[in-house]
């Protein structure tokens, strides 16, 4: 039986710091069941991408260790090629919201032996303008901290570290000054225009670990993202309600809302910073979100949250060189076909000197009703020839 073949890349500045043996654990993982593999360390932003674009085509498996912005790199990598792959997600960062949506153990050594398992569910993605992001768009107050917390304190503290830079040494500062944001939003042929202090779009029961959604209230592969908007805040001490009103998902539809939709397009009066995933995500003055249902296939331990039915990895191969796409088999008939009509045609008015296309007894017999059907479909003047 031939071994299948996994593109393995790590993020080794990702989350809490360890040892970084937990690397050749995964590797003896892997090779205890009879996988081939090739590593790929990332050293900067975007490499995970650049990586899968150019590795992962004769592999059978792409998986990536790291944090959420990692399995964002390898998304936009993956949605690049010309065929379908399935992605293994090691959870190794500091809030890991992605993972424990879709249940992904968060102990390396478990995750590893659910990507080894190999069942795979279909999974939507996001468009946010001309990009891919996983599970959470976001602007408005505090976004900027997920990406501007120091690694260094990620690596020391994890999730905690979030909660004090963001919490503690920048949001109570800046809610002293807070000023809301101008939108216009089209949704489902729907027209919401107000003022904001914060939005997020996300396929994920969990926001920054910190905002959590009813289970119930989202699928992960139905075709739509879950928009959450909070308007009509009063200073600091409202931002702390509001967020104690998240947290009991109260969402009244007048300060707190909660929609569903697949296609949403928001228009700003200025610039305004977004995070996608985690990581910065520019500052655009009007943003288009579309939902590419089922776009990827994840490995994962069987989960509630996905409609679709698990496959297995085994389904996905890998195509050799020397080979080419099987037919559709109603195109291969049709082709077949279009053979003997041309065989026959040069029986009977073709020169002794031109080459007979030949068509095995075989093609003959599999195709002998398609044949009949298509000499009754002859044009006339061909039929008025023979």
């Amino acid at each position: 039986m031939e071994k299948k073949k996994v593109l393995l890349i790590v993020n080794p500045c990702a989350g809490r710091s360890k040892s970084k043996s937990y690397v050749f654990d995964i590797i003896n993982k892997f090779s205890a069941a009879d996988y081939e593999f090739d590593v790929k360390t990332t050293t900067g932003s975007g490499d995970a991408t650049e990586f899968v674009k150019k590795y992962a085509a004769d592999h059978d498996i792409v998986v990536c260790c790291g944090g959420d912005g990692t399995f964002n790199e390898t998304i936009n990598g993956v949605m690049s090629l010309s065929r379908r792959i399935p992605i293994g997600y090691i959870p190794a960062g500091s809030t890991n919201d992605l993972a424990n949506t879709i249940g992904l153990p968060t102990d390396i050594d478990k995750s590893t032996d659910t990507i080894i398992a190999g069942k795979t569910h279909t999974y939507d993605i996001g468009m946010f303008n001309n990009r891919f992001f996983c599970y959470v768009a976001s602007f408005g107050v505090g976004v900027e901290f997920s990406y501007n917390t120091p690694q260094k304190m990620k690596n020391l503290l994890g999730h905690y570290a979030y909660l004090i830079n963001g919490f503690v040494l920048n949001l109570i500062p800046t809610l002293k000054n807070i000023k809301p944001i101008h939108i216009k939003i089209e949704y489902d042929d729907k027209t919401i225009e107000d003022d904001f202090y914060f939005g997020a779009i996300s396929n994920s029961t969990s926001v920054a670990g910190i905002f959590k959604f009813d289970k119930n209230e989202v699928k992960l592969d139905d075709g739509k993202f879950e928009l959450l908007l909070v308007r009509r805040l009063s200073g600091p001490m409202g931002a702390f309600g509001m967020f104690k009103q998240m947290k009991r998902r109260e969402f009244d539809g007048d300060k707190l809302i909660f929609l569903k939709s697949s296609n949403i397009k928001m228009t700003f009066d200025e610039e305004v910073p977004w995070t996608l995933d985690g990581e910065y995500g520019g500052t655009p003055k009007e943003v288009r979100f579309s939902v590419l249902k089922k776009a990827i296939d994840i490995i994962s331990d069987p989960n509630p949250m996905f409609e679709g039915k698990e496959m297995d990895v085994s389904d996905f191969k890998v195509e050799k060189e020397n080979e080419t796409p099987e037919k559709d088999e109603k195109e291969e008939k049709q082709s077949i076909a279009d053979k003997l009509l041309r065989r026959k045609q040069k029986n009977n008015d073709t020169s002794d000197d031109e080459t007979e296309e030949t068509v095995s007894d075989a093609e003959i017999d599999n195709t002998s009703s398609e044949s009949e059907t298509v000499d009754e479909e002859k044009p006339q003047a061909e039929t008025a020839q023979e």
